[in-house]
């Protein structure tokens, strides 16, 4: 087990103990993260292999949906194998530069997905109130451009995290009080004034949270404002319908993370195991629900599934 004494040696090596408190329990914890994780690998990449298989969904919302099944891989895919290392073979080193790498690619990643919300609530805000320049907005080109505008703002707004906390030496306990490299829970061992980091990582989560919150509102607004305009309870009932897994989506992914945020930053009365509980759940769960939750709410992707899994071989 690593030591708790500060050392005022740099340290090259980190420890991450998984759930504080409840080391015990590791193994039957371990049960739960390890089906959710097998639920997204197999969810997300069932409606990737549908919707690349099927000519008739290369439509703009599932090559968005597209989009966020990939990020949803790769951001379950950066925590959860070394979580089950932990519980399972108290693996709990890992260097430095591995464990900024992981810090990176989880908020990164979960960056590009508030993005990708945004941009399914503009689609989606396009289909229902301009129907008839649907295709002349959401061309191919314009929907290339904005997956590639997410993944560079995710990158960018990152990199310069990345880059001050790699100027700070750890020569402090190596214990991270976290199953992995969580920014807030990494910079505490950090030497020196941390304020910068901190205040860029604040400013960052607002921005993101904020900015991208209030335009997936005025989307979702302006669509309520032409829903309750339809005449007909049917079309209403219809549109509703359609909008309703992606309001879902957008609560599994902004609640769990606001939470998560606000005990992690004022939550000094919380136990820290409930602390590291929600930081993990918020990143395992929306990637596990969301193939989940579009595949019950879409009839279309629900058709071509059970079609190629039931079609007969030749």
């Amino acid at each position: 087990m690593p030591s708790s004494n500060h050392t005022n040696v740099t340290l090259s090596e980190l420890h991450l103990i998984g759930i504080p408190g409840l080391e015990a329990l590791h193994v039957w914890i371990s049960i739960p993260f390890c089906f959710m994780y097998v639920v997204t690998l197999v969810g997300n990449c069932t409606l990737l292999w549908v919707i690349k298989r099927e000519p008739s969904l290369h439509l703009p919302m599932y090559l968005f949906l597209s989009m966020l099944a990939l990020v949803d891989l790769v951001m379950s895919t950066s925590i959860t194998p070394n979580m089950l290392g932990i519980f399972w073979l108290h693996s709990t080193a890992i260097s430095v530069d591995a464990c900024l790498a992981q810090m990176y690619f989880v908020h990164a990643f979960s960056v590009m997905e508030s993005g990708l919300l945004v941009a399914m609530a503009f689609d989606r805000y396009v289909a229902i109130c301009h129907p008839l320049r649907y295709k002349v907005i959401l061309t191919s080109p314009v929907i290339a451009a904005i997956g590639l505008v997410m993944l560079g703002r995710g990158l960018a707004l990152m990199t310069p995290l990345t880059c001050i906390l790699r100027g700070y030496p750890f020569c402090q306990d190596s214990a991270i009080s976290h199953s992995y490299c969580e920014h807030m829970a990494v910079i505490k061992l950090a030497c020196g004034d941390t304020a910068l980091g901190t205040t860029y990582s604040i400013l960052v989560s607002t921005y993101v949270g904020g900015v991208d919150s209030l335009l997936i509102a005025l989307s979702y607004g302006l669509i309520l404002k032409a829903v309750l305009g339809l005449s007909s309870a049917e079309a209403r009932h219809k549109t509703f319908s359609t909008c309703a897994s992606h309001v879902c989506v957008i609560a599994l992914f902004y609640i769990p993370g606001l939470l998560s945020m606000y005990i992690e930053r004022y939550g000094q009365d919380i136990p820290p195991h409930v602390q590291v509980l929600m930081a993990d759940l918020y990143l395992l769960i929306p990637p596990m629900f969301n193939p989940i939750i579009y595949g019950m709410k879409m009839k279309q992707i629900r058709d071509k599934v059970v079609q190629m899994c039931c079609r007969p071989r030749s």
